[in-house]
């Protein structure tokens, strides 16, 4: 009866951490879409990636949307080759943080104590799932 309750305790903690990402979305623009109206939410435990297109023709034209890692992965090694910044350049990036498909961001040093913090981190989950399992095991 006690592992039946701890796994139930375990698989409803699990399964309410639905994963879901913002991107922003938007078809064939000549400016950057990068403002707020531009932002979506992907769809829940599917589309767990953010991806960009750039087309460099005349001008640049930007294609931005949610995505599954495995489509956009595809997608970008496929363009790979083309991806050369001059006319007629295609490139697509993909990337899973909120947002990462909006105007580049100027690289900031991180310093290493914050780097050894962050790793050092437990997930969620365990936060709650083990003072439990303490309680109930001891």
């Amino acid at each position: 009866m006690l592992l039946l309750t701890v796994s139930t305790l375990l698989l409803s903690f699990s399964s309410g951490l639905a994963l879901q990402i913002q991107c922003y979305q938007c078809e064939e623009m000549t400016h950057d879409c990068s403002t707020p109206e531009f932002i979506v939410n992907c769809t829940v435990n599917v589309q767990d990636t953010c991806q960009k297109e750039l087309v460099k023709d005349d001008r640049m034209h930007y294609r931005k949307s949610c995505a599954s890692s495995g489509a956009c992965l595809i997608a970008s090694s496929g363009y790979q080759q083309f991806c050369t910044g001059k006319l007629n350049s295609v490139c697509i990036t993909c990337c899973n943080t909120p947002l990462c498909n909006g105007p580049r961001q100027k690289k900031r040093p991180q310093s290493s104590s914050a780097i050894a913090v962050n790793a050092l981190q437990p997930p969620m989950c365990s936060i709650f799932v083990l003072p439990l399992l303490a309680s109930i095991l001891c």
